[in-house]
């Protein structure tokens, strides 16, 4: 009996420093789980600020225009010739669409000179025809469908 008693001690003992060795390491994993969840946040806050730094730097560079960003041409001439695109493509659209004549904004004579509102002082003709037929192209589209 004392060998059996020898055991049973020999088994409690090591059933106690069993849980005392798992106590510590669920801790340890706890905290490495904690501590893998506030690497990604900050990974995540690093990534939002590398955005946000790239989005000015675009700005700054004049790329954060649309699909217009590598043209060229002051903001002037720009926006000038955009509006007046867009203004003439909207006349244009709804008068074929109640016409029911075909969508093709490209017959349309404002679109093939691209001149209306330009002045010299804005600077580079062929620049200018270029946002303007841009902006006819989107007012054309708007409206022919009824915007």
């Amino acid at each position: 009996m004392r060998s059996n008693g020898k055991s049973l001690l020999k088994g409690a003992s090591l059933l106690a420093l069993g849980v005392l060795t798992l106590v510590p390491a669920s801790s340890a994993n706890a905290q490495t789980w904690e501590q893998r969840r506030r690497q990604e946040q900050r990974q995540e806050r690093r990534e939002e600020r590398q955005e946000r730094r790239e989005e000015r730097r675009q700005e700054r560079r004049g790329s954060g225009w649309g699909n217009y960003g590598g043209w060229g041409g002051s903001q002037q001439l720009r926006q000038t010739a955009l509006n007046a695109g867009y203004n003439n493509g909207v006349e244009e659209g709804r008068r074929d669409r109640q016409r029911n004549e075909r969508f093709n904004f490209t017959d349309e004579s404002d679109y093939r000179k691209a001149t209306e509102d330009y002045s010299s002082r804005l600077g580079n003709r062929a620049l200018y025809q270029r946002f303007f037929r841009a902006g006819f192209e989107n007012g054309y589209r708007d409206g022919w469908n009824g915007y």
